[in-house]
């Protein structure tokens, strides 16, 4: 079995990546094949899940190649096993997961920093994330990113991790989703491992959580990551948190949390503007090269795609590789009139762009109020309500600041802005009257 695994894993190891590879597949051993199905023993329970879930079909490729073929695979965890096999004895705690198992998601090897695209709307988000990377003593805890989808979050933590792990070896460097976090959570209440828990990840040197608006409203998860968080900043650990909203305008987190949070230092990634669209899209294209060699590419072609597409980098990048995959199937120079016949589709939904202005309009009209009524003071709730489904509006289909859309609605502050915003978010789900309208409005707006 050891021969055959060990076949396996440098198989896997070329397919998924050294960094994936060590965090994942390291710790598994490969303990029985019969009748097509393949025994793999894991150190925890929450490991044998995130294998089965992302690596299984990999395993069961691989274990075929090295001249195994089964057609399952399925795991056993070793504490699991162990506490079974003392029942009816007393339940043994679960032993603390060595360095090589703490389970930080896998790290994308794409995202570093020296690939990191630096521009005005991300500058001061990389300036801190090089900072943290850094090491030394901690100047501003949390570290908390923040924006929209595609601007950059995940690869500057990503980033930052791997920094860290290159420079700092022994430093312990937990990264993980929200959602990861609050798995393990319920996973441990479950299986009475709390204290192993808690002392996993208050025992780290840098904490790491992406997209933290996931444990809103989640009132379990959030009071031990209130703790952990509390702990963590006491004893001088860093921790980096990035979402997509900044603390005070995530929905059903607690006051506490959101009050600890705003202790740190909060950097909005804004929108890309033309310039950093541009360079990313110069960056990409020298890596693809590589890929396509000898794919020409006529003058003013990135130009018109950082024009066009604005909505993300993700979109942007995607709109890339389709283009060079297009060109280098079709043997053809990549040209302008070739661009806008392979992208119509993306330029298309790039095209439309719904104004805060149009929005006040629109919805003025299905409430029959005058416009001037969506900007001024009346607070009566004819105006009042349509005026916040305006603002709601405002902020879900435009890209504007709380503080940029205030200003828009006769000078108001940003914080009745969120007041608003939130409003129709709760009632959305009381009255599906509302709901429909807002669809409604939605669909005119897009059309």
């Amino acid at each position: 079995m050891d021969k055959l695994w060990g076949q396996a894993r440098e198989e896997l190891q070329k397919i998924i990546g050294a960094d994936s590879f060590a965090t994942w597949i390291e710790p598994l051993r490969l303990t029985g094949v019969d009748d097509g199905t393949a025994t793999i023993a894991s150190p925890t329970r929450f490991l044998s899940d995130w294998v089965s879930r992302h690596y299984s079909d990999d395993i069961v490729k691989v274990l075929g190649r090295v001249g195994s073929p089964v057609h399952r695979v399925t795991f056993e965890t070793r504490a699991q096993t162990a506490r079974q096999a003392a029942a009816p004895a007393r339940r043994a705690p679960a032993p603390r997961p060595a360095a090589g198992e703490e389970l930080t998601a896998p790290l994308d090897q794409r995202f570093t920093f020296d690939n990191f695209v630096v521009g005005k709307p991300n500058e001061l988000a990389h300036a801190a994330a090089l900072r943290v990377a850094a090491g030394g003593p901690v100047t501003f805890n949390p570290l908390f990113l923040y924006g929209g989808v595609g601007l950059g979050k995940t690869h500057l933590m990503h980033a930052i991790a791997r920094e860290i792990r290159a420079n700092q070896p022994e430093a312990r460097v937990l990264y993980l989703s929200a959602e990861q976090f609050m798995y393990r959570f319920v996973q441990a209440l479950r299986e009475r491992t709390v204290m192993d828990f808690k002392e996993l990840f208050r025992t780290v040197s840098v904490l790491m959580v992406d997209d933290l608006q996931f444990i809103g409203g989640k009132d379990s998860t959030q009071e031990e990551f209130f703790h952990t968080f509390n702990t963590l900043v006491d004893q001088g650990k860093q921790i980096v948190i990035s979402a997509d909203r900044a603390p005070g305008e995530i929905k059903d987190m607690e006051e506490r949390i959101k009050s600890r949070l705003q202790c740190g230092l909060i950097v909005d990634l804004h929108p890309t503007d033309y310039e950093l669209r541009l360079g990313i899209l110069q960056s990409k294209t020298d890596a693809f090269r590589t890929q396509y060699p000898g794919l020409q590419m006529a003058p003013g072609v990135l130009e018109f795609l950082a024009h066009r597409i604005t909505s993300n980098v993700r979109v942007l990048e995607g709109a890339l590789q389709r283009l060079f995959a297009f060109a280098s199937l079709m043997g053809r120079e990549i040209t302008l009139d070739m661009t806008q016949e392979c992208l119509a589709d993306i330029l298309r939904a790039n095209d439309r762009k719904v104004s805060i202005e149009e929005i006040q309009r629109k919805v003025a009209e299905h409430y029959n109020i005058r416009l001037a009524d969506m900007i001024g003071p009346k607070r009566v709730r004819t105006v009042a309500r349509p005026r916040q489904i305006a603002m709601y509006l405002a902020k879900q289909m435009t890209s504007r600041s709380l503080p940029e859309i205030g200003r828009r609605f006769g000078g108001r502050d940003h914080t009745t802005i969120m007041h608003g915003v939130r409003k129709i978010e709760e009632l959305r789900g009381a009255d599906s009257g509302l709901a429909e309208d807002i669809d409604l409005l939605r669909r005119l707006l897009e059309a």
